[in-house]
């Protein structure tokens, strides 16, 4: 079947570096990864993947505690801060992901 239509869309430079990374790895163009994907779609009649928000853990679920326990969630954390037992995000980020996948 020849393509004939284009398409022009803006996203985050960052992802899209990511992105063509890792279709680089398995030798797909970032054309044929749209295509791919754009049929999926008509196949499945919607995203070929579940879309949600992550949930939080309960402990840290801030949506689900009383006032009174998120300002001790907050100041034990000013606390650890003032003590020096800290980290950079990157490093909070990426232990937090690997803790609750």
């Amino acid at each position: 079947m020849e393509k004939t239509a284009t398409m022009n869309i803006r996203v985050d430079p960052t992802v899209k570096q990511q992105a063509e990374a890792v279709l680089k790895q398995l030798g797909i163009p970032m054309a044929t990864a749209v295509d791919i994907f754009l049929r999926q779609i008509t196949m499945t009649g919607g995203l070929p993947f579940s879309v949600s928000l992550p949930k939080a853990p309960p402990e840290l679920d801030a949506d689900h505690m009383t006032p009174e326990q998120l300002r001790q969630k907050l100041q034990a954390g000013y606390e650890e801060a003032v003590k020096g037992n800290v980290q950079d995000a990157a490093a909070a980020f990426a232990a937090f992901r690997e803790a609750h996948p």
